[in-house]
C-alpha cells in the first residue's frame, strides 16, 4: 500500500530507525503503526518502548510536598519559550497552582480550572491564569498533575532534574516516620526519584505489567530467534531470558541503582527497611518528561521525509 510522508515522519520519530527502512516497515504491515514498530525491532532497527527526537514544549516540572510528607503533586505547567520559563512571575504562577493542588485535591485540570482560586476565593483558577498569561505576555497552559497522598504509614518525596525539564514523584510504605528514621527514610525516597529520573523505569514491580505488553514482547523475540536460525526446541528458553531482561529494564525494583550498580532498587530498599526499623517499599511512582508527547513545528522536515523516500 501506498504510505504518507506523516507516517513515516512519526515512525521514525518514534523509533529512531531510518527513513527508508520506516518506509519499508509500513508498506509491509498495512501502514499500521505499531506492527510497523514491532517490524523495525524485528529487524534490529528500533529499541524497544524508546522514542527518539527531543520534547516539544517549554516550561517546567515541579514538585510540592506537605509538611507531614504525607502528600505531593507532581505538576507540569507549559509555556512558549524557555526565557519566559524562567521568569520569577512564571514560577511563582507554578509554584501557586502545585500548592492549590497540594490544598484542593482536584480531580482533573478541567475541573481545577473551574474551582476557586485557593490564594484569593474572588477568583477562579481559569481567572488566575487568564491574568497571568496576560502579565506574562506568552500563552501558559498548565498541562497535567497526578497527587498522591499516604493512607497510614510511609510518606512521599520527589527530585526535579535540569530545573524542571524531569520531575519524579514517589511515594513508598514504611515504618511510622519518627526522627530517628525520618532522613533514612526521605534520603531513600529521593534517591529513588533521582534513579527513575535516569532509568525512566515502566512500572514499578512485575505484577504490574500488563499481559499484552508481555505478549508483544514475546512475539518479537520469537520473531527475532527465528530469523537467526535458531531451532523451534530452544526458542522459548531464549523467550523466557529475554523476558527476564525486560522485567529488569522496565520495572523499578529490578533495576540497578545508578548510584551502586551493584545494587537494586529492591536490595536498597531492604537495606533501608534494616536501618529505618522495619520494610520498606515502594507502592507508587510518577515521573513526568516537560513537553513528552508533543512535538514542535520542525521547517520543511515533511519535505526532507517524503524526497528521501520518493514520496
Amino acid at each position: 500500500m501506498a504510505v504518507t510522508a506523516a507516517q513515516i515522519n512519526e515512525l521514525r520519530k518514534s523509533t529512531g530507525a531510518g527513513m527508508l527502512d520506516c518506509k519499508k516497515a509500513l508498506e509491509e504491515t498495512g501502514g499500521e503503526f505499531e506492527k510497523a514498530v514491532d517490524f523495525l525491532r524485528t529487524k534490529g532497527l528500533a529499541a524497544a518502548a524508546k522514542k527518539a527526537g527531543r520534547a516539544a514544549t517549554e516550561g517546567m516540572v515541579a514538585s510540592f510536598i506537605s509538611d507531614d510528607l504525607k502528600s505531593g503533586v507532581l505538576l507540569e505547567v507549559n509555556s512558549e519559550t524557555d526565557f519566559v520559563a524562567k521568569n520569577d512571575t512564571f514560577q511563582a504562577f507554578v509554584a501557586n497552582i502545585g500548592q492549590h493542588i497540594l490544598a484542593t485535591s482536584p480531580a482533573d485540570v478541567e475541573a481545577m480550572l473551574a474551582q476557586a482560586f485557593s490564594g484569593d476565593a474572588s477568583k477562579t483558577v481559569q481567572t488566575y491564569l487568564n491574568e497571568s498569561i496576560s502579565i506574562i505576555g506568552e500563552n501558559i497552559q498548565i498541562r497535567r498533575f497526578a497527587k498522591r497522598d499516604v493512607d497510614g504509614d510511609g510518606l512521599i518525596g520527589s527530585y526535579i532534574h535540569a530545573g524542571g525539564k524531569i520531575g519524579v514523584l514517589v511515594q513508598i510504605a514504611s515504618p511510622a516516620v519518627t526522627a530517628a528514621n525520618k532522613d533514612v527514610l526521605q534520603a531513600f525516597v529521593r534517591d529513588v526519584a533521582m534513579h527513575s529520573a535516569a532509568a525512566a523505569p515502566a512500572f514499578v514491580c512485575r505484577d504490574q505489567v500488563p499481559t499484552d505488553v508481555l505478549d508483544r514482547e514475546k512475539d518479537v523475540y520469537r520473531a527475532k530467534a527465528k530469523e537467526s536460525g535458531k531451532p523451534d526446541a530452544i526458542i522459548e528458553k531464549i523467550i523466557d531470558g529475554q523476558i527476564n531482561k525486560y522485567y529488569a529494564e522496565i520495572c523499578l525494583i529490578e533495576q540497578a541503582f545508578v548510584k551502586d550498580t551493584d545494587k537494586t532498587i529492591q536490595q536498597v530498599a531492604k537495606e533501608c527497611g534494616t536501618a529505618a526499623g522495619g520494610n520498606v517499599s515502594i507502592t507508587s511512582f510518577e515521573r513526568f518528561v516537560l513537553g513528552e508527547g508533543l512535538q514542535k513545528k520542525e521547517s520543511d522536515f515533511a519535505a526532507e521525509v517524503a524526497a528521501a523516500a520518493g514520496l
